[in-house]
């Protein structure tokens, strides 16, 4: 159950292609081989309302929050969140050359014991697999 969600500034709209930034994502996710391809999901959520560092309106900020299952360890969540980041930081090169921008990404373990979920997209994706 790999759910990443983004939050950003609105500012961002006229520089950051934010469907590209949730495929980029997807797809560095999916790379990583340690999330379940039909359990990724991303989502962008843009704040209207914000206030950043000394309230100057030119400031902008991308939050992304994994949130996952138990199973991995330390190490396979570090490599996995390493490789995830550069990705987004990457195709973020540009927001960063051209303004002030923050860029953050957290990863939240959720229990199972307190985690509920039902999917059958997995099951979908096993019958196209020849």
């Amino acid at each position: 159950m790999p759910h990443f969600s983004i939050e950003y500034s609105a500012n961002l709209d006229a520089r950051v292609d934010v469907a590209a930034v949730c495929e980029i994502v997807r797809k560095a996710a999916s790379e990583t081989g340690i999330f379940p391809i039909g359990g990724i999901r991303v989502r962008a959520l843009r704040c209207e309302h914000y206030a950043i560092a000394d309230g100057k309106a030119d400031y902008g900020f991308l939050a992304m929050l994994l949130r996952l299952g138990e199973g991995r360890d330390l190490p396979a969540r570090q490599k996995a969140g390493e490789y995830v980041f550069k990705a987004l930081s990457d195709y973020l090169d540009p927001v960063f050359a051209s303004s002030k921008f923050a860029l953050s990404f957290d990863m939240q373990i959720n229990d199972a014991a307190t985690s509920w979920k039902r999917n059958n997209i997995h099951d979908a994706l096993k019958a196209k697999t020849p």
